[in-house]
């Protein structure tokens, strides 16, 4: 029983610890996917735009659709936009469009002191209409 008891201990912190990194790794996944799907919103949303109701986006209302993008399990209050960026200060086709998503997951694997890992993602395209 001691044996028994002491190698369930180790074998579940174990088993907990890889559904926890592979949570990480999904959690990292859906934050590289709201960056791309941020970037490619803002790439046909330009100062030419005419073909939706929520053209000429501003970097407000791309922040905004950003936190919508949460997957499930993910907490919006941790997926935070830390660059929205318009580099030439407009939003013109052929101009570039950054979006750089950050999201605070918190590690939390039994026996193991808790911990919180800062992912982030990039990316850019160019502003098509």
């Amino acid at each position: 029983m001691v044996e028994f008891a002491l190698a369930s201990v180790i074998l579940f912190t174990l088993i907990f610890g890889v559904l926890a990194i592979c949570l990480a790794l999904y959690t990292y996944n859906a934050t590289a996917e709201a960056a791309r799907d941020a970037t490619r919103y803002a790439m046909v949303r330009g100062s030419a735009c005419n073909s939706f109701s929520d053209c000429k986006i501003t970097k407000t209302q791309l922040q905004t659709y950003v936190t919508t993008l949460a997957f499930p399990g993910m907490n919006p209050a941790s997926l935070t936009v830390t660059t929205l960026a318009f580099p030439n200060g407009n939003n013109n086709p052929g101009s570039p469009v950054q979006v750089t998503v950050q999201y605070i997951f918190p590690l939390v694997i039994p026996f193991v002191p808790s911990r919180t890992l800062t992912m982030s993602s990039t990316s850019q395209m160019l502003i098509s209409q």
